[in-house]
């Protein structure tokens, strides 16, 4: 089927008060496990390429964006195509032209003033093609490059005042909240601020985002959909399922040179996390 928004995707799932998936992508094998796992679930599900991907892919978009948008048309359920924590201006103005409905613009690590003033410009040129945006409040910490940080520190948490003005003043059409969840957790062990999330919750009229959903178990991230959460971002889930399936495989079939023997055991592992995970979410 064609693509559908990703701004339409997570405003029905607002509606219902469930949330919809969003993968990050990195290989075709995780496009094709994202898709499978969400059509054996019979649920829609968001695509994310983010700005670290790129990198990984020489720097160029569109081959992994291509791939995404051919596969996602033939997909049974509806599938959005998202440019997940973009902070190049450059990339930023490739995402239209590339298939994507969505961005997440990320000045997180900035001060408030200057994140609020880049995210304000990112969210007009965004509207300007078309484009849904999310942006991010808070500090969710752990991306590559950014510095450790204790998801649960003095002032790593979203602040819903700060958040309904920073909201009303850049435009955004999402807000992505630091409660907790941090990114590229390898454990299941996070444990969110439910009590904020309801705050945020009540105080923002525009849908709201959890980063580092890989980290956080099935009883939080189900509490945490219950308590306003709309769209639920994975990434290292998938990576440590394939991995783990691939690492497994070798170490029994140590004479295996077919890469095609291997890449369909973790493409496999994928399929079983994605629909897992869309199970806990509806």
């Amino acid at each position: 089927m064609p693509l559908v928004t990703t701004g339409e995707l997570v405003t029905r799932a607002a509606a219902a008060h469930s949330a919809v998936a969003s993968f990050n992508i990195i290989t075709l094998e995780h496009v094709e496990a994202v898709i499978a796992g969400a059509e054996a679930a019979g649920a829609p599900v968001v695509l994310q390429v983010s700005e670290n991907a790129v990198k990984f892919r020489y720097g160029r978009l569109l081959p992994l964006a291509r791939a995404a948008v051919t596969a996602a048309e033939r997909a049974v359920v509806p599938v959005g195509l998202h440019l997940d924590h973009v902070q190049s201006d450059d990339l930023l103005r490739q995402a239209a032209d590339a298939g994507f409905s969505s961005v997440m613009y990320d000045g997180a690590r900035l001060p408030y003033e200057q994140n609020l003033t880049a995210t304000r410009t990112a969210a007009d040129w965004a509207h300007s093609q078309g484009l849904w945006i999310e942006a991010e409040l808070g500090q969710v910490g752990g991306k590559t490059g950014q510095p450790a940080l204790d998801a649960h520190a003095p002032g790593a948490r979203t602040d819903p005042a700060e958040a309904r003005a920073f909201v009303a003043d850049s435009g955004v059409d999402a807000l992505a909240v630091a409660i907790g969840s941090t990114h590229a957790m390898t454990t299941r062990t996070a444990t969110l601020d439910h009590e904020l999330l309801k705050r945020l919750s009540a105080t923002l009229d525009v849908p709201l985002v959890l980063h580092g959903s890989s980290g956080v178990p099935d009883d939080e991230l189900a509490a945490a959909v219950a308590g306003g959460i709309a769209k639920v971002n994975v990434g290292t889930a998938l990576n440590i399922a394939m991995t783990g399936a691939i690492r497994d495989f070798l170490a029994a079939h140590p004479e295996a040179v077919d890469s095609r023997k291997y890449l369909s055991v973790g493409r496999e592992a994928m399929v079983r996390a994605v629909t897992d995970i869309i199970g806990t979410l509806t």
